[in-house]
């Protein structure tokens, strides 16, 4: 009888076990998973077997499997099944009858044909899809074993494929939207220019650059980055920029800041002076968004940047920055306000804070959003966790936006989201005249590109904070 399920233990047949019509066989389906881990260890990204607008132009009209991909499998039932662990692949000829598409459930059959000298053995192979009809056909030549095998098969680790789609839903958000006039703050470092003019080419920003034109110009030179899309307002050093930037956005001459070659420690207090800084009449706030794999919606995390151990009024503009900003992404926001402790009677602050933003979001001051707390973290993400403990919650396992009790908190969770759950982040300040991109050097191009398109929003949003008197 044919063998269609997984071996816990992978047993051979010598070339003496083998009678002529003996066979084996595995059934797969086919999911998009196959597809594109196929595609990443093959190197072959041919847009037929990876982008549907593409395939739907094809012959075939949809996305199909590469042809190796059952080829692969004939593979599999020769070397665990039929001859086996020691079987030594010699030949392999294959016909491909018919496409195989997703969902398609494929079973892959090898049979003894033939026994020739030298322990070799030729087996027929087919490629069968769920309606019985051959989409690969060919045949084998094996060398089969001569020393019977019998183990235990080795346990394989588990696979996660990394995908980074919620930046591109983000950038999807920005078409047919004027690019934003972006001063950009003495860009001396090869990488903020570089992000700077790709956020330009990919119509998000017309980069006014600010600061010495002759040494960005060899900077350009000697990087190849091209700046024919850039403006120029010369400035021989950072103090004299960051002034020269804010005139612009008082006289409304650009829409954006980009921080680029100025130290954040030198922005952050001019941006809130308030006598000369970008000051609204909201708290300046800062959030990043993370395209965490796995997750359906990006997380908004605020603030893990810009304001240390904020009051109670400064996490009411804290939380409502961060949900205008979840509306101007799409996304329906459910905001967490977090807290390690959220039985009735904590006296933590982070808890005694949150109830007070929520009796606040009860009371209309605050807006746009479902607002629940205090919740601890796993609690707000984990749909298994808030069944356990608040199952009653329309924020508890569904958030998508966390407001942390203080800087230190959000700077560890987003890290740890970086580096431990391989997360993209981009980053924007808030609540300013002006949205404000802040920049880090190990900043990958996407992420760059994420935080221009962050900022278009804002200077498209057709809500801004009221600027202070």
């Amino acid at each position: 009888m044919p063998v269609t399920d997984t071996p816990r233990l992978l047993e051979n047949r010598c070339y003496d076990e083998l009678a002529l019509g003996d066979s084996a066989s595995i059934t797969r389906t086919l999911t998009k998973q196959d597809i594109e881990v196929f595609a990443i260890l093959s190197g072959d990204v041919n847009p037929a077997h990876l982008d549907e607008a593409y395939a739907r132009q094809t012959p075939f009209h949809q996305v199909i499997a590469h042809g190796m991909w059952g080829g692969t499998l004939i593979s599999t039932v020769l070397g665990t099944r039929l001859p086996g662990p020691g079987t030594i692949y010699v030949r392999q000829s294959l016909a491909f009858v018919r496409p195989v598409g997703l969902d398609d459930v494929i079973t892959v059959t090898v049979t003894v044909k033939d026994k020739l000298d030298k322990h070799r053995v030729i087996l027929d192979c087919l490629c069968s899809n769920q309606l019985g009809k051959a989409v690969i056909t060919g045949e084998a030549e094996v060398i089969a074993p001569d020393v019977k095998v019998r183990r235990a098969a080795t346990v394989l680790p588990d696979l996660a494929l990394h995908h980074h789609e919620r930046f591109a839903d983000l950038m999807s958000r920005t078409q047919g939207l004027r690019p934003a006039r972006c001063a950009v703050l003495h860009p001396l470092d090869a990488e903020a220019l570089l992000g700077a003019m790709q956020a330009s080419h990919a119509g998000l920003i017309e980069p006014v650059l600010l600061g010495p034109q002759a040494d960005i110009e060899a900077l350009a030179a000697a990087h190849d980055i091209d700046l024919t899309t850039a403006r120029w307002h010369p400035c021989p050093d950072r103090a004299t920029a960051l002034q020269e930037a804010f005139k612009l956005v008082h006289l409304g001459e650009v829409e954006a800041l980009m921080q680029a070659g100025v130290p954040t420690f030198e922005l952050l207090p001019a941006l809130m002076a308030r006598d000369t800084g970008l000051r609204t009449g909201r708290r300046i706030s800062h959030a990043w968004i993370a395209d965490v794999p796995g997750r359906d919606e990006p997380l908004i995390i605020t603030d893990a940047a810009l304001n240390i151990q904020p009051t109670l009024q400064a996490k009411r503009d804290i939380t409502q920055n961060a949900i205008d900003l979840a509306l101007q992404m799409g996304l329906s926001p459910r905001v967490a306000i977090l807290s390690a402790a959220n039985a009735p009677g904590s006296q933590l602050t982070s808890s005694v804070d949150a109830k007070a933003l929520c009796e606040m979001s009860r009371l209309g001051q605050i807006t746009g959003g479902t607002v629940d707390g205090p919740l601890p973290f796993d609690v707000a993400i984990s749909p298994d966790a808030a069944r356990v403990r608040h199952a009653s919650s329309p924020v508890a396992g569904r958030a998508n936006v966390l407001v942390v009790p203080n800087l230190e908190t959000g700077d560890m969770l987003v890290k740890q989201l970086s580096h431990l759950a391989h997360a993209d982040v981009a980053g924007i300040a808030l609540g300013a005249m002006v949205p404000v991109i802040l920049s880090d050097a190990t900043d990958p191009p996407r992420t760059r590109l994420a935080c221009a398109a962050l900022a278009l929003l804002q200077a498209r949003a057709e809500i801004k904070p009221t600027t202070e008197a």
